[in-house]
Order: C-alpha cells, then structure tokens, then sequence
C-alpha cells in the first residue's frame, strides 16, 4: 500500500457536519454517522473498552474516544476508499459479562470488524465473533486469547513482549532483579519470559514474588524486593497495583539506596507520572519497555493533529496513553485493507481474507510494517498470532517518558522460547 495520507491532502467528497459527527448513544453503545452520499456502501465497526467501572478497575475511554475522533477525521477526507465509517462504540465493563454483550451487539450489528478495543476477557468475546466471522483488528493485547483466535490480528506483542523486553533492558543495567508481578495465570508466565532475557544476556534468574493486583498496601513484597534486588532492580507489572506497590517501596526504601525502579507500559504511563509529581515523582529514572516510539517522537504527529482539531476538547484521549495509540494504529490497519480490497462493500469476511493474503499496514514508522500472513507469525502455542515482537526502552527523565535507546528491539526469539510458566 502507499504510505499514510496527510491533513493536507483531503479527498474531495462530501465533508461531514459537527452536528453529524456527534455520537447517538443507545443501550450503552453509540453510533457515529459520518460522510455520505458516496456510491460505495458505507463499513460500519465497533470499538469497545471499559469505562467507568469503578476504582478497582481498568478504564480505558480514551480507546473508543479515539476511535470516533478517527472517523470524524477520515470521513471529512470522504471516508476510506470513498467508504463512509461508522463506529459503533460499547462499554465492556470489565466484566465477561459486558465483553460478551458488546460482542453480540457487534455480531447483531453486523459490523465489519471490531478494531483497537481492550478486554481482558478474551474468550467471553472472542467465541461470539468467531461465531459470527468478525475478525479483531488491533486489540490492546490485554487477554491471551487475542495471541490464538485465528480472527484477532494484533498489533504489538502484548504484555509478553513487554515483559520479555523488559527482561532485556534490566539486563543491561542490572545486575540482580527482583519481579513484583501479580499472583494470576498471566502473572504466572512473567518470570520465564523475564528471566530467558536475563539468561541471554548471562544475568541470574530474577527473585519472583507473587501478590494480588488489588492490594492498598505492598510492604511485605516492597521489603522483600528490597531485599532481593540488593542494590539491583525492581520491576513491578502490577497493572493500576504498580502505584500503590513503588509507593510503599519509596516509604521503605533507606535514604541512598542504589535500587532502580522499572515496569512496563500499561502498568506506569505518563499519566501517572504527571498525576504523581512529574520530575519529582517517584518514578523518575525508572526504566520503562513500551511497544511504540516515545510519547513526544515525531510519528506521532499526525495522530496529535487530527487529536487536536477532531477531539473537540475531549480530554478522555491522551494521545500519550498506550490505548489510544493503539486504537489509533488499529484504525491504520482498518484503512490499508479497505484500501486494498477496493470494492463497493466491506464484509467481514472479506476483510479476513484480505490480511490472511498478506495486505501490509505501513503505520507510519510507529510499528514494523503489519502483515499476518502465516509465515509472518510468531507461530507457538501461546503467541502464535504474534506478527510484532518488537518492543522499545524508554526511561523517565525530568518527568517525561524519552526513549532510553533508539529504535525497536526484536524479543520474538525470548517468546518462541521462554517457557509456558515461570
């Protein structure tokens, strides 16, 4: 496919109002009209998320905040391949309860795909679209289950890549580690992805120390850290635990301590560190494994842009958060297929078949180019719809998440073999 298309370069179709870009919400979901008047039959998909689910839990509005601002934008520019888009968007709840729900409704929709949504409840979802042949383009890569349906097409790696980076980039730095990581399934595989990266790079196995995500304090695991790190690392993958967890570590920590702080992305953001003192919160020097380029790097531009004249003030979308980047990837590769299947209607199906060829997204530098083609997947039992195994290292300095090395950094080799647990 050609490269992205620019603000300044608009299709000459039928601009879309304000008033038509305003969501309709029904029954928890809403739908976002945008250009029409095209001959070709207009594709409708759905975005979902949780929101407003309480403190306990992940809220992710910014993704389906996002994903209404794209279709104001690229409906205004005549739509994609002349298609006018149209968003379904549902609050996921953070329940399987919702995901299901927001999957029939996609299903009852008859939508074209559901693109750059989060769950973590991957067969609640998964099974009603595989159901009904809805492929799932660019999911935050929250459940395992997004790594094996043979309808998701993800985007990154997922919290596996970013914790075999992080493995990677502590290596360089630490001569011990201590992993503070939740006391779950998935919390259950963190050590073998992290410590087959230490193994690489010839650094001894980290100390693992198993918790609940949901705890008001950590002592008990900060002092252990403490201790096990001796003057090493910590990396803590607790998800919205990782603040309350490096609080009590900084209340224990002895004034001179040389112990450096690290996580992932998802677990610390730029939100945090802005809502936790900036340059001097607790987080500053830690290290931090993303799966895109830093917040502020210039490919990410354009995204800010149709942010900036498309979002209408809508402070849900931090263009700095992982969430919205991703749906905003995800929409990329929504644009590159229906580009390249150039037809009058966009069907599921055809959607599915269209990047099971091999249609490439060239997401502008953000990721490797995208292709999900069998030979392009990582292909294990546990990852085998990995195409992006490339992670990036980044570290916070004087408040801001910067790159700590340039460029991406290839662990698929660490999840073909790292071991199923710990």
């Amino acid at each position: 496919m050609t490269g992205r298309r620019r603000l300044t370069s608009p299709r000459p179709h039928t601009l879309i109002t304000t008033v038509a870009a305003g969501a309709l919400l029904v029954s928890g979901c809403g739908i976002l009209p945008g250009a029409s008047g095209d001959s070709r039959e207009p594709v409708t998909v759905m975005t979902w998320a949780p929101d407003s689910t309480g403190a306990d839990t992940v809220n992710m509005a910014g993704m389906p905040a996002m994903a209404r601002t794209y279709a104001r934008w690229i409906n205004e520019k005549g739509g994609i391949d002349g298609h006018e888009l149209r968003v379904l968007t549902c609050n996921e709840q953070d329940t399987a309860a919702g995901a299901s729900k927001c999957a029939r409704r996609a299903a009852d929709e008859d939508v074209a795909a559901v693109v750059g949504s989060y769950s973590r409840h991957g067969r609640a979802f998964l099974a009603p679209l595989e159901a009904a042949g809805i492929p799932y383009i660019g999911g935050y890569g929250a459940s395992s289950d997004e790594f094996t349906s043979y309808l998701s097409y993800p985007v990154n790696g997922g919290q596996p890549a970013l914790v075999a980076g992080n493995g990677e980039q502590l290596a360089g730095s630490c001569e011990r580690v201590a992993l503070v990581r939740p006391d779950t399934l998935v919390g259950d595989t963190m050590p073998g992805l992290l410590n087959s990266s230490l193994d690489r790079s010839k650094r001894p196995a980290s100390h693992d120390i198993s918790t609940s995500e949901a705890a008001t304090s950590y002592d008990v695991e900060a002092a252990k850290a403490l201790d096990q790190a001796d003057g090493g690392c910590v990396t803590a993958v607790l998800g919205k635990g990782t603040e309350t967890f490096f609080d009590s570590f900084r209340r224990l920590e002895p004034e001179g301590s040389e112990v450096r702080i690290s996580s992932v992305l998802g677990s610390v953001g730029q939100n945090l560190i802005d809502r936790t003192g900036g340059p001097s919160s607790p987080f500053e020097g830690a290290l931090v494994t993303g799966w895109y380029p830093e917040p502020g790097d210039a490919r990410w531009n354009e995204m800010r842009e149709v942010i900036r004249k498309y979002a209408f003030g809508d402070n849900r979308i931090d263009p700095s958060d992982t969430g919205v980047q991703t749906t905003w990837i995800a929409y990329t590769a929504l644009e590159a297929v229906v580009e390249a299947m150039n037809r009058p209607d966009i069907t599921a199906g055809g959607i599915s078949v269209s990047l099971n060829r091999g249609t490439e997204v060239d997401t502008g530098g953000l990721t490797p180019v995208l292709r999900w083609r069998f030979q392009d997947m990582v292909g294990t039992a546990a990852y085998r719809r990995v195409v992006n195994g490339r992670v990036t290292f980044l570290v916070v300095r004087d408040g801001r998440i910067t790159a700590e090395k340039q460029g991406f950094v290839d662990v698929t080799d660490t999840l073909v073999n790292a071991p199923a647990r710990g």
